[in-house]
């Protein structure tokens, strides 16, 4: 029975929760929750999805999974799996399962180690030519801080670089010279708020999930969730010290939006223009529809702050997160019963 509800735990997580989750607009309210409930989402997925052929497969050796696992390397040991066989004739599909089961979540596990190496080479040599070519932190308020560094370029520029040794926040010159004082205080806090709640390593998580079961279509739906979260997490935190217009003002004016530490997959390229909007920048430059990363659309973004809404009631944002964990919770106690 156990099994049977792991297994739609599992179909359930890959394909409509994730979509209605995806499309749900109380997010925009609570991004905090929502965040914690994208990661029990992903977290009890692949526990499910790994966990269901794994549990199929070892349970006729044993009353609980750790008795099965141990039942199995014995069988497979000694060659005692081939008497099993006249009492049940599925054992050789259940091998193939729990096989199988182990090499989906050693495949999780090295793409997730590989895309972590490959962020981590790809952020160094983007700091050694950030490093290469900034020119002398400027006099501007946010320009002038420990840890950031002026580009000596015309294009509006501002993304954050985290690192093992220290984390940068990059600006361009022609930003400074675009945006008054408060507004570049708005985006170098936007930025470091990135930095500072670790968004990179949320995105990282995602993207690997990704890569790892691209042929889920889910995973690009959660891939791009995240990133518009950790944008409105940024954005909510720097609210708290700086006022809504500057904010605002500094995205309309620079298309500013490249977010919290892209993966190799994700280069820094110009944001596309989208069809043109009632609300776009002075002089009939449209805004873009895709921030700088390509996932997170920008006039979402703009529209959540032009027209704010309340945050959810306190109770009902830690509904969610008991929701969560009670979710990533459940493979576990399924598992455990089988």
């Amino acid at each position: 029975m156990s099994v049977l509800l792991l297994a739609a735990l599992a179909v359930a997580l890959a394909w409509p929760v994730p979509v209605l989750l995806g499309r749900a607009r109380w997010v925009r309210r609570a991004p905090a929750a929502a965040m914690v409930l994208w990661q029990a989402v992903a977290l009890a997925g692949g526990l499910a999805l790994v966990g269901t052929p794994l549990a199929w497969g070892l349970a006729p050796l044993g009353g609980h999974l750790g008795q099965s696992l141990a039942a199995f390397a014995t069988g497979l040991a000694d060659g005692s799996w081939v008497d099993r066989l006249v009492l049940d004739p599925l054992l050789p599909a259940r091998i193939a399962a729990v096989t199988g089961s182990l090499l989906l979540t050693g495949h999780l596990v090295l793409t997730l180690a590989v895309t972590a190496w490959r962020t981590v080479a790809h952020r160094r040599r983007h700091r050694q030519m950030v490093e290469l070519l900034a020119s002398p932190p400027g006099t501007r308020p946010g320009a002038d801080a420990p840890g950031t560094r002026v580009l000596p370029h015309d294009v509006p520029l501002a993304y954050c670089l985290p690192g093992l040794t220290g984390s940068l926040t990059v600006l361009s010159q022609g930003l400074l010279d675009q945006l008054s004082a408060r507004e570049v205080g708005a985006v170098v806090a936007h930025e470091r708020a990135h930095l500072r709640q670790r968004h990179d390593l949320l995105r990282l998580a995602f993207e690997a999930w990704h890569r790892a079961v691209a042929w889920l279509p889910t995973t690009a739906t959660a891939r791009q969730a995240v990133a518009g979260l950790t944008e409105m997490l940024a954005d909510d935190a720097a609210l708290r010290t700086h006022d809504r217009a500057d904010l605002v003002r500094a995205i309309v004016l620079t298309g500013e939006g490249e977010g919290a530490a892209r993966t190799p997959a994700e280069p820094a390229v110009p944001a596309r223009p989208a069809a043109r909007d009632p609300r776009e920048a002075a002089g009939g430059r449209p805004l873009p529809n895709v921030q700088g990363d390509g996932s997170v659309p920008l006039t979402l973004r703009l529209y959540r702050l032009l027209d704010p809404v309340p945050p959810l009631p306190l109770a009902a944002r830690a509904a969610v997160v008991v929701l969560a964990l009670a979710l990533a919770a459940l493979p576990v106690v399924l598992l455990a019963l089988t």
